[in-house]
């Protein structure tokens, strides 16, 4: 970001959520930079940037897809970039059908399952234009089960072949380039002016400012946190800016990229490892009962042999983490214990889980880190999920109100729930903070930093390490003697980590171990573990182990390189001897594409990694990210299959065709273009498309999550204004490491609202008073923050308020300050890809004074819900005009190249 000529901040208040990261972007801006905030409230981040342009909460598809159409339209697009490094030449399956053809949805469309069946959007394998004749394409209703969007962390999904067809001159109709000119054609800046409330003057702005910061001598770079990820279209939100980015030339290069901005320390850490259902680490997909019953067919569906690029390898990545976990129990004769590995049989993120304890299917629960019962959407349900609980685990700093709301909760307060009543027996384990542990933080830069123990936890205080070791220790005990072969996983894990004189593992120890080894056969070093340097030295033999194999070359030479401290991180561009970056400690992803076709940097001033025509090597500022002697006009064989099929110009080397997607013929659940849908609940209906929300999301029709009308239909009225939810500095996440410091709690001490002067006038708010906030769900109190800061937006021809709500309050007696959580007014919808909720826009009212008490809280929030007739089908209906909407348009055969 340092190196960026132009940054948009979208989906981010960076500056007050990412303060230390944002040094980068002032850093950019002491050079010349600019930089522009794109957000529905003016920030501590608009504060500092050069312009902030406020836009409808959950309305930035239309934002992305005007800018897309913009650089189209006026030929603004880096064009030696993009037909080398992209698919804009790729033919697409001659039976795909967009969205402008079919009334807001795109072919495949399953109205049984909610979900579409992508084998249409394929590329297209012959010459009649047909795809692909496989099954890799899953239906949607069993990917979005397991969001199998969610794992493409790493690279694109597997495509089992490596030939596509494609027409260099991007004339043909159904090449990429063509399909993205129409869909994006009626998104103009006066639809962004109705739909989103961005001025055109703005819009202008915007789009001179990017444009004139791309190409071959500038770079514009954006980035993004919850504020895009939290929405049923957060998927689609991030490819709209890659396909921008594409477009311009901003991908691979210094100061370009989209940054996933990370709102804590390690949160990449968590999921390159990962903490998530469907992931084994490294990106390597959960396995699924029914899919990847075989090890063969789940090597197949991860990275076929057939396709380009370092997936290919995935057996490779695979065999190694087996190796890791089961060492001499994992052999070629049992699939290297594949079998040991669990099978998921359905969804079972943060969401699926309370509405099994809520019908009594789970008994237990731990809660590490987290704190449902404020942090999570519809907290209401979090806590009368917990009441149906046997047992509860937190393991936390302080005692947070999830371990608490079984005796001060609001639903005690409203005698919903009775202590005396609750079967739940709650655990408390009390963790040590990250001053109190040695370990790693991996960051947004994808950068592994090593975190050393600067004091001894206090009294009975564990690391997570500690903590899961010794109970893996206690398990394995009591199975010591089992002969079930279920327990044979539990028993046969390498669970043998060198421990301190407290009996705590060496967190260094499990560093090597993610990092990988590989074993000599002969030698006086014979059978002695050597860390390997790189993933490429991984292999399917048994031969290697690796934790995770993007970390492999953490521990290269058995050197803790995540600790690297060299001053300002070194002579080079790249500041590589500070910390590792993951993979290879390469610090810009697909930095083949900094260079042209020919190997040559685009200009003197963005310089990255190029070719040397003499050493017959890849050179330059970083780790080149590319096969480092393969020349640029090599143009191998790609039934070849894998990295030896790469192209000496297909930079994107984890793309199962070397390209950068603009079009996504596989791998998203819900278009493979983004495509703009209203929230589940909008005031406002969608003007682009007679579809009202995205046919493909995951809801939870249920009287406990009930969805405010949308526009359009009748009670919409009664919930007539847009919430968001945010963050400030001075609080952490849900509370649990801020509203118990009285030097935080003194900064902000109360929740609060924030408004624009017209919606207090409107509505009565007295500024520092007290207002009622209403959703379906819950009903809070805040005091009220009246400022210009929040902007009415003029919206489908009326105007649209919105209401800033944080959300790091929670309701009990053991922190210093408390207060109503925000997130009780949230539902749950969950976007396809990867099953993360919708909490950045909601549909309420507001009004002055504070919330009843007791029984009649809940009593005001049913009596809305009876004046909007709002019902468990409101918003739960898939199609939303079956008139206009094609649901099953009849296969097309007839496109002729040339066709315009």
């Amino acid at each position: 970001m340092a190196n960026a000529d132009c940054i948009v901040i979208q989906g981010s208040n960076m500056a007050e959520c990412h303060p230390v990261g944002f040094q980068w972007v002032e850093e950019a801006r002491a050079r010349g930079a600019k930089v522009i905030h794109v957000d529905p409230r003016f920030t501590r981040t608009s504060a500092v940037a050069d312009k902030h342009i406020p836009i409808r909460a959950g309305s930035d598809v239309v934002l992305l897809g005007a800018l897309i159409n913009h650089v189209l339209a006026n030929d603004l697009w880096f064009k030696e970039y993009v037909v080398a490094y992209t698919n804009a030449a790729t033919l697409v399956n001659c039976d795909f059908r967009d969205t402008e053809e079919l009334g807001g949805l795109f072919s495949g469309f399953d109205p049984e399952t909610g979900q579409y069946d992508p084998s249409t959007w394929a590329y297209a394998q012959g010459e009649d234009g047909a795809g692909s004749s496989d099954d890799s394409h899953e239906h949607g209703a069993s990917a979005s089960a397991r969001a199998a969007g969610d794992e493409h962390g790493s690279g694109g999904p597997a495509l089992p072949h490596a030939r596509v067809l494609r027409d260099e001159t991007l004339q043909d109709p159904r090449t990429v380039f063509q399909i993205l000119k129409r869909h994006y054609a009626r998104y103009t800046p006066e639809m962004v002016s109705d739909v989103c409330g961005v001025s055109l003057a703005d819009f202008g702005y915007l789009a001179r400012a990017i444009t004139e910061n791309s190409g071959r001598e500038r770079t514009t770079c954006f980035a993004y946190a919850v504020g895009w990820t939290q929405h049923t279209l957060g998927a689609q939100f991030i490819r709209g800016a890659a396909i921008l980015q594409l477009l311009l030339g901003n991908v691979g290069r210094p100061g370009s990229g989209i940054m996933a901005l990370r709102g804590h320390a390690s949160i990449q850490g968590s999921t390159d490892i990962p903490t998530l259902f469907n992931l084994l680490p490294g990106y390597l997909p959960m396995p699924s009962a029914g899919r990847h019953d075989t090890f063969a067919d789940y090597l197949e569906a991860v990275g076929s042999k057939q396709q380009k690029g370092f997936w290919a390898n995935a057996d490779t990545y695979v065999v190694s983490l087996l190796k890791a976990w089961w060492g001499d129990a994992a052999r070629a004769d049992n699939n290297w214990a594949y079998d040991y590995l669990p099978r998921l049989t359905g969804p079972a993120g943060t969401y699926q889980p309370v509405t099994a304890m809520l019908a009594d299917e789970v008994e237990g629960y731990f809660l590490l880190g987290q704190n449902p019962a404020v942090g999570s959407a519809n907290g209401r349900q979090q806590r009368m999920g917990m009441s149906h609980l046997k047992w509860l685990v937190v393991r936390d700093l302080n005692m947070i109100e999830s371990a608490t709301w079984w005796k001060d909760g609001p639903e005690i307060a409203s005698g919903e729930l009775r202590t005396e009543d609750i079967a739940t027996e709650v655990f408390f384990m009390p963790a040590a903070s990250h001053v109190e542990k040695a370990g790693s933080f991996t960051q947004t830069q994808r950068m592994l930093q090593w975190r050393h123990k600067a004091v001894n936890p206090p009294g009975e205080c564990q690391s997570e390490l500690d903590f899961f070791y010794q109970l893996g220790q206690r398990i394995r005990q009591k199975l010591a003697d089992s002969t079930d072969e279920r327990d044979r996983p539990l028993l046969d894990l390498t669970w043998d980590y060198p421990t301190d004189s407290s009996g705590n593992p060496d967190s260094e120890a499990v560093l090597a171990e993610i990092n990988g080894y590989r074993w000599t056969s002969s030698g006086p070093a014979k059978d002695a573990p050597e860390p390997l340097s790189s993933y490429t030295e991984l292999k399917a033999d048994g031969s290697t182990t690796a934790g995770c194999w993007i970390y492999t070359g953490v521990y290269a030479g058995g050197v803790n390189q995540a600790a690297n401290r060299v001053p300002g991180g070194g002579p080079g561009r790249s500041q590589s001897q500070w910390g590792w970056a993951w993979p290879a400690n390469r610090r810009i992803l697909y930095n083949r594409a900094s260079a042209d076709p020919g190997g040559k940097p685009w200009s003197e001033r963005k310089k990255w990694v190029w070719w040397d025509e003499d050493r017959g090597r890849w050179v330059g500022d970083d780790v080149p990210d590319f096969v480092a002697d393969r020349s640029p006009g090599s143009r191998p064989d790609p039934d070849l299959g894998g990295p030896a099929a790469l192209a000496g110009d297909d930079a994107f080397i984890m793309q199962s065709d070397g390209k950068g997607w603009l079009f996504a013929p596989k791998g998203m659940l819900d278009g493979p273009l983004p495509a703009h849908y209203e929230p589940q609940e909008s005031p406002v209906a969608n003007a682009v498309y007679p579809q009202q929300q995205s046919p493909s999301r995951i809801t939870f029709p249920r009287t406990d999550n009930l969805s405010a009308p949308s526009a359009g239909t009748p009670g919409s009225d009664v919930y007539p204004y847009v919430f968001t939810t945010y963050r400030l500095t001075e609080h952490h996440t849900a509370g649990g490491m801020s509203r118990w410091l009285p030097y935080l709690s003194e900064l902000q001490p109360e929740m609060f609202c924030e408004v624009s002067p017209e919606l207090a006038a409107e509505r009565g708010l007295e500024p520092y008073g007290w207002a009622t906030i209403i959703s379906p769900r819950a009903a809070i109190e805040a005091r009220v923050l009246v400022t210009e800061r929040m902007t009415p937006l003029f919206i489908g021809g009326h105007t649209v308020h919105q209401i800033g709500l944080p959300y790091h309050w929670g309701v009990g007696s053991d922190a210093i300050v408390s207060g109503d959580g925000a997130n009780d007014l949230l539902g749950v919808t969950l976007d396809p890809n990867v099953q993360i909720q919708e909490s950045k826009a909601g549909s309420c009212d507001i009004r002055p004074g504070r919330r009843p008490r007791g029984d009649q809280r809940q009593l005001l929030v049913t009596a809305y819900q009876d004046r909007s007739g709002t019902t468990i089908a409101t918003d739960n209906m898939r199609i939303t005009d079956p008139a206009r909407e094609i649901v099953d348009p009849p296969p097309r055969q007839d496109q002729r190249k040339g066709e315009s």
